[in-house]
């Protein structure tokens, strides 16, 4: 198998997303096996991360590799001027693989044209997160049975919530039905909202987070308004409560919805929330581990 990059889940084809599903299963029912042994991967966190840097990092461990690299970019010589092509050309001598994100949009793609080892994206501004992507469509399929024909319902931030951008793309080959809740300043951007018309993708849009919205999901995708995305805090102030997912609202939902976030939240979900059975974000993020070793094998090229 070659060695490639993951920037876009674009760069996975439908059979191979099917196919990342299984070695994920097979994960986790067997997460500790020696894969990785001899090898070095570097995790470059340029931005802040606890859920993603640590599962991609207890990914490598489990598969016997060994991790360097940073979660501050403050403590790297970029603080002194050094450009990320050269942090990458550097990096790249040492290692096998490297995980990134970054604050700027098409940074990961930039990275992987120059680097000597493939890349993988773990999110680049507002743009892709394709291993997040992953593990909410081995969440999808677990809590579904399926990933076809099914109603996702997004909520809050979909103007900068790069995990949308990309759980959206790599549903358009599981005929879905989208519904986009958010105010005017978050809405899905129309780049978004044109890939869905040219692959027959029917959504709905709506400002108000209604629970007759709530009764017609199978999946009810919430985010978070990301303060860190916005130049203007005043349009923060005015948007970061508009929506909080009630325990009460769920009432009337269909049995098999589940609730998904891709976390940290802030006050969109409601603590009465976590003790629903249909609250399914904490399973979500356990299920990183297991996703993130089949993307790790995947790119590097290593049979599972």
């Amino acid at each position: 198998m070659k060695r490639e990059s993951l920037v876009s889940i674009t760069d996975f084809s439908k059979e191979e997303i099917l196919d990342l599903l299984q070695k994920a299963s097979r994960f986790e029912a067997n997460p500790n096996q020696r894969l990785l042994e001899g090898k070095v991967v570097a995790t470059l966190f340029f931005e802040p991360s606890t859920r993603t840097r640590l599962s991609f990092e207890t990914a490598v461990n489990r598969l016997g590799g060994r991790v360097i690299g940073f979660s501050d970019a403050s403590t790297t010589s970029s603080s002194k001027g050094e450009t990320l092509k050269d942090t990458i050309m550097m990096v790249s001598n040492y290692v096998d693989l490297i995980i990134m994100r970054h604050h700027l949009e098409g940074a990961a793609r930039y990275a992987s044209e120059i680097s000597s080892v493939p890349v993988i994206n773990a999110g680049d501004g507002a743009n892709q997160h394709p291993s997040q992507t992953m593990l909410d469509l081995y969440s999808i399929y677990k809590t579904q049975g399926t990933l076809s024909n099914l109603n996702i319902t997004m909520v809050g931030d979909l103007k900068y919530g790069r995990t949308v951008h990309s759980l959206l793309m790599a549903m358009s080959h599981f005929n879905p039905t989208f519904h986009f809740v958010a105010p005017d300043e978050l809405k899905m951007p129309i780049e978004y909202k044109i890939f869905c018309e040219q692959h027959h993708i029917p959504y709905y849009e709506h400002t108000e987070f209604s629970e007759e919205v709530i009764n017609q999901a199978d999946i009810l995708y919430m985010t978070r308004v990301q303060r860190e995305r916005f130049t203007d805090l005043m349009e923060y102030e005015k948007v970061k409560n508009v929506y909080t997912l009630r325990n009460s609202m769920l009432e009337h939902s269909k049995e098999n919805l589940r609730v998904l976030h891709p976390l940290p939240r802030v006050n969109e979900i409601s603590y009465d929330v976590d003790s629903n059975p249909k609250a399914y974000y904490f399973q979500q993020a356990k299920n990183g581990l297991y996703a993130r070793q089949a993307i790790i094998c995947k790119v590097l090229g290593i049979e599972v």
